[in-house]
């Protein structure tokens, strides 16, 4: 079975029941959900998150724990030389791997962090001193933090397979650690996998190695290659192309791993900067065809008219 879906909300009174009934609505087999608001660290309790309801939803349609991912906010930097702050996203990490085990999630996504300018071997020690601590504060809880692959903008860690390779080496539990891949900011960073995805993937396998890979973020670029700009575009409609997003997707390679859609909501017209059109539904069925629909986003307009 394909495991592909999308991110989705978790707010409102159903919570984590109401992530696993829009995740259903896209026809989806895997989601991804943050906790709270991505900009934030505001978050409800666990016994208000609905989680038991949404297991049970889950259960029913055959959606499998592994096949769901957290993704922990933007906002939180391990890298920060300040101490109080790398102490806050210590303490916050720490309490979304206790949130996420009690979902029954496998894996938290987490950006490493960016350097403010300090420079990227002074962060990886940062961040690699930070995930120690939160695997110290969680030691009997089993859940992956996958590092997410960047696009190399601003002071971002993780603009390559080496920087991620150095975080690696120096924790401690690296047993606990794995990579997600951002076909966006892979493609963004300079990594050729329009036309050469083996090379990336050979490339990916002797400096982290392949068995690493435990989440695959799906999107689309608004940006050339090597443009560092990390802007995600709706399937088919960008630099990357349907045929070689759609090719990643069914690799056999992968075909035990969730695949997630990050692609923007779309507005009411084009010249509109206010998104509110999910289009996961729609590039869902167009990945199911494998079949590009160049009038995808018309359609998807029209039917909200």
């Amino acid at each position: 079975m394909l495991k592909i879906g999308s991110h989705v909300s978790m707010g409102g009174s159903k919570m984590f029941l109401g992530s696993v009934e829009e995740a259903l609505s896209y026809g989806a087999t895997a989601f991804m959900i943050y906790t709270g608001a991505p900009q934030n660290t505001r978050r409800k309790a666990i016994e208000k998150m609905r989680i038991n309801e949404g297991k049970e939803l889950m259960r029913e349609k055959g959606i499998e724990p592994q096949d769901v991912v957290v993704h922990a906010p933007y906002i939180m930097n391990l890298a920060n030389p300040d101490p109080e702050k790398q102490k806050f996203a210590v303490e916050f990490l720490t309490d979304e791997v206790k949130r996420s085990a009690a979902m029954g999630v496998s894996q938290i996504v987490l950006h490493p962090g960016a350097h403010v300018k300090q420079g990227s071997e002074a962060a990886i020690g940062r961040i690699v001193e930070g995930l120690d601590k939160v695997f110290e504060n969680t030691k009997n809880l089993d859940i992956l933090i996958a590092l997410e692959t960047m696009s190399g903008k601003g002071t971002e860690v993780g603009r390559n397979f080496e920087e991620i390779r150095a975080i690696i080496d120096g924790v401690k539990d690296s047993h606990r650690l794995s990579v997600c891949f951002d076909t966006c900011h892979v493609h963004d960073a300079g990594y050729d996998i329009v036309n050469d995805f083996d090379g990336v993937v050979d490339e990916f396998d002797r400096i982290i190695g392949l068995d690493r890979i435990s989440v695959l973020h799906i999107n689309d670029s608004k940006n050339p290659k090597g443009a560092s700009k990390d802007r995600h575009e709706n399937l088919g409609f960008g630099y990357i192309g349907f045929d070689a997003l759609n090719a990643i997707i069914h690799d056999e390679r992968f075909a035990h791993l969730p695949k997630i859609l990050e692609t923007p909501y779309l507005p009411k017209t084009e010249e509109e900067k206010k998104r509110i059109y999910a289009p996961y539904k729609e590039e869902i069925e167009m990945i199911r065809k494998g079949e590009f629909n160049p009038e995808l986003k018309n359609e998807i307009r029209q039917k909200h008219q």
